[in-house]
């Protein structure tokens, strides 16, 4: 019987669509980070990353899909702690392998994305950035696309929605903090926009990204995901 409910809490768990709005945080929190503090493995976790006080975790949406999310509790988009919060986007850049290995095979720096619900278009009150493909349509739309070193309107809608749009001049996300990048760029709190990030080869073939949010609808950019990475 213990087995089974375990079992039965991984599935939830594992899913942040799952009801309970607390899931990701009570496994991060409660298994994953205690056992790799531990020297444990981290499981359900795939790896928990203490210095940098990040879990990575196998989303069960997607065959591909993870999850990178703090082992610090923050609520989302919304919290100011994402502005001093250093590692999220960067460890879950490095997941970009995770995914290429459940893949079986390398994927072009551009085909991967990072993305960050709104607190309105989100199922979770941990912060937690989904690593997956990015949609060939939009990857079509971005590649080649004159896209400046500051947010702007980007010219066509993504998702059926209006982003803006802007490229990162650097090959990591070692010591940059997107969110704070928007957080600057608006002057506003950002809680009610979505973030994503993906990767990209810029017009000088460095290796570089491109940051592209959103308020309109739910504000959701896992909309810009492709959980089944067709056409990779």
């Amino acid at each position: 019987m213990r087995k089974a409910l375990a079992f039965l809490f991984l599935l939830l768990a594992t899913g942040v669509h799952a009801e309970d709005p607390d899931v990701l945080w009570k496994l991060v929190n409660d298994r994953c980070a205690p056992a790799a503090r531990a020297g444990q493995p981290p499981a359900p976790c795939a790896s928990v990353d203490l210095a940098r006080r990040v879990a990575v975790l196998k989303d069960r949406n997607g065959l591909y899909q993870y999850l990178a999310i703090p082992t610090d509790k923050i609520t989302g988009i919304e919290d100011p702690a994402v502005l001093d919060s250093q590692f999220p986007f960067a460890v879950a850049w490095e997941t970009r392998h995770a995914v290429e290995a459940k893949r079986g095979r390398p994927l072009p720096r551009d085909a991967i994305s990072l993305a960050v619900n709104s607190r309105n278009g989100r199922s979770q009150n941990q912060l937690h950035i989904h690593v997956d493909c990015l949609d060939a349509d939009t990857r079509s739309r971005l590649h080649g696309a004159a896209i400046g070193e500051t947010f702007a309107p980007f010219r066509w809608k993504l998702a059926g929605h209006t982003y803006l749009a802007r490229i990162l001049k650097s090959p990591s996300l070692d010591t940059i903090n997107p969110f704070k990048l928007l957080a600057d760029h608006l002057g506003t709190p950002i809680g009610d926009w979505t973030l994503v990030v993906t990767g990209a080869t810029l017009s000088d073939d460095s290796p570089g990204f491109i940051l592209l949010a959103s308020n309109e609808g739910r504000a959701s950019g896992e909309e810009l995901q492709d959980h089944a990475c067709l056409g990779h």
